[in-house]
């Protein structure tokens, strides 16, 4: 996958929504500013129930992507402030001024139908909790 491990997504955790219920099973975050400027370019798409977060990210281009993305994007309060279905390669995506960071997932294949909604606030949680993970 990647060439220089500095720049390999770090350890997973999941997204989980107001609910509790899981948006994302596995999400690993792009490290340093290579990693997050690479996100997923060049990478064969993502299983589903995984994602890649980008933290600090406002935008994302999709540049020499190889299939569309679904992009949640996050206030620094976890605040969901926009959320893109389907985002075609050699695209730019903004999230707003309040955009902090984003979620990047295949697009169809992880996250529930119309989950999560703009000013939904969702949380990164690291192990399953007693209920199995729902």
């Amino acid at each position: 996958m990647w060439r220089n491990r500095k720049h390999e997504p770090g350890g997973a955790v999941r997204l989980r929504g107001a609910d509790g219920r899981v948006l994302v099973a596995e999400v690993r975050t792009a490290r340093g500013f290579l990693g997050r400027a690479l996100g997923l370019m060049g990478r064969v798409p993502l299983a589903a129930g995984t994602g890649l977060r980008l933290a600090p990210c406002a935008a994302v281009h999709t540049g020499f992507m190889r299939f569309p993305l679904d992009l949640v994007f996050l206030d620094s309060a976890g605040r969901v402030v926009r959320v893109v279905r389907g985002a075609r390669p050699w695209r730019v995506f903004r999230g707003g001024h309040r955009a902090a960071e984003v979620i990047e997932t295949t697009a169809g294949v992880t996250l529930p139908s119309g989950r999560p909604t703009p000013g939904e606030t969702v949380r990164f949680s690291s192990a399953p909790e007693s209920s199995g993970g729902r």
